[in-house]
């Protein structure tokens, strides 16, 4: 390849990379942001854009995909060892602070998506709680008689009715992952079985 298209490709790359930053920070603040308002605060035209993205969907698609990679990438720090309902609150606790951070944009997400597209985005997280799910019903505390794809759905499911009430002003989000918590939990915990406060006064059986 020659310096000459070497250089022509860095200068795609660069644009996509300013495009996609742009557009998670546009919708991020508005949903509704138009192509031409991304490429402005990307700091090219529509031109430019549209010759790499056919799309807004596609623009969109690009945005959500960096923002999840990387909610993923901090989810690893959180710590899964342990009582898994202990575990699985201080998920809650760290993916509803990147959910609520991205609420405009997931809004954006589920205008221009299709609800497979969103799933398939949400193959890192969704990974992280089935293997949590698959240790807590290998413990006893979570049910073995629901499906695990089943259950890891309700969780994302509930994180994301969240934002929904928190727009219809019936939530707040500091109250948001006491109150998904407690759902979620109680929707893990096999049947006969109490359901723990909220994972913070959990103990083994």
């Amino acid at each position: 390849m020659s310096s000459k298209s070497t250089a022509k490709r860095a200068d795609a790359l660069r644009s996509i990379d300013s495009i996609v930053q742009a557009a998670a920070d546009c919708l991020g603040r508005n949903p509704e942001a138009s192509l031409s308002e991304i490429a402005r605060a990307a700091g090219v035209g529509r031109v430019t854009l549209y010759a790499h993205f056919a799309s807004r969907a596609e623009v969109v698609d690009a945005a959500m995909t960096r923002a999840l990679d990387r909610g993923d990438e901090a989810l690893e720090s959180v710590d899964l060892t342990g009582d898994p309902r202990l575990a699985l609150a201080r998920y809650v606790e760290a993916g509803w602070h990147l959910v609520d951070q991205a609420q405009a944009l997931l809004a954006a997400a589920q205008r221009e998506l299709t609800e497979a597209r969103i799933r398939e985005l949400h193959a890192g997280p969704a990974a992280r709680v089935e293997t949590l799910v698959t240790r807590g019903r290998a413990e006893g505390v979570f049910r073995t008689d629901l499906p695990i794809s089943w259950l890891v759905n309700v969780l994302h499911t509930i994180m994301h009715s969240a934002t929904e009430e928190i727009r219809a002003g019936r939530l707040t989000s500091d109250h948001a992952a006491a109150q998904i918590t407690a759902t979620v939990l109680a929707a893990f915990t096999p049947p006969g079985t109490p359901v723990p406060d909220q994972g913070l006064r959990a103990t083994t059986p």
